[in-house]
């Protein structure tokens, strides 16, 4: 079995279900920080495994793309939110029930294009870096919570809107905030109509 590059050694799949939670708020609570425990587990594991901060970049992406197509069913049976009619509406859902929901923090939204296709969702306070002081010794291009961005855009590809989504600013990285940036990019039909024309 060939190993992938930058790849140090073989490890097994890990199979990611998602938790039950009880409704209960001390339940929540505790949830929640057993997944940045373990989320900071998973994190340093990944850098023993990689050399490359691209490479575990790329891997926490991943991982949260695979959370985000199943986590959508949960959000949209749990929240009740209807379709929403615009962009800036599911920015607006995005930060104020799923992060608070999930993570039990609102992020502010800023709308950051004319064409009203690119968000920014500002945390002043992330949960996931709770126990995390700084990034590790020469990891300076570590995104050390990617796996938000790729449970946003997972969750955004499920109700059929394609997303770039990427962290624009890190607290981690010496910044003011926590700052993602989403651009939803034009559906394929809204494209073929416009060709049509």
């Amino acid at each position: 079995m060939s190993r992938p590059p930058g790849r140090k050694q073989d490890n097994h799949k890990i199979d990611w279900h998602l938790p039950t939670v009880s409704s209960s708020a001390s339940a929540h609570h505790m949830s929640r920080e057993l997944f940045v425990l373990t989320y900071g587990a998973l994190v340093a594991q990944l850098c023993k495994d990689y050399e490359k901060d691209e490479d575990v970049n790329s891997c926490l992406d991943k991982m949260g793309y695979g959370i985000g197509i199943r986590l959508i069913e949960d959000f949209l049976a749990r929240s009740a939110v209807k379709k929403c009619r615009s962009y800036s509406e599911t920015a607006d859902v995005i930060a104020q029930v799923a992060f608070k929901m999930y993570l039990g923090v609102t992020p502010s939204v800023s709308c950051s294009s004319a064409a009203g296709n690119e968000f920014s969702l500002i945390l002043d306070k992330n949960p996931l870096v709770d126990f995390v002081e700084e990034l590790p010794a020469g990891r300076a291009s570590l995104c050390y919570c990617n796996l938000l961005c790729g449970v946003i855009r997972g969750a955004l590809e499920m109700i059929h809107l394609a997303a770039e989504v990427t962290f624009l600013q890190d607290k981690l990285k010496g910044d003011a905030v926590t700052e993602i940036g989403i651009v939803f990019l034009k559906k394929a039909e809204d494209k073929k109509q416009k060709r049509n024309k």
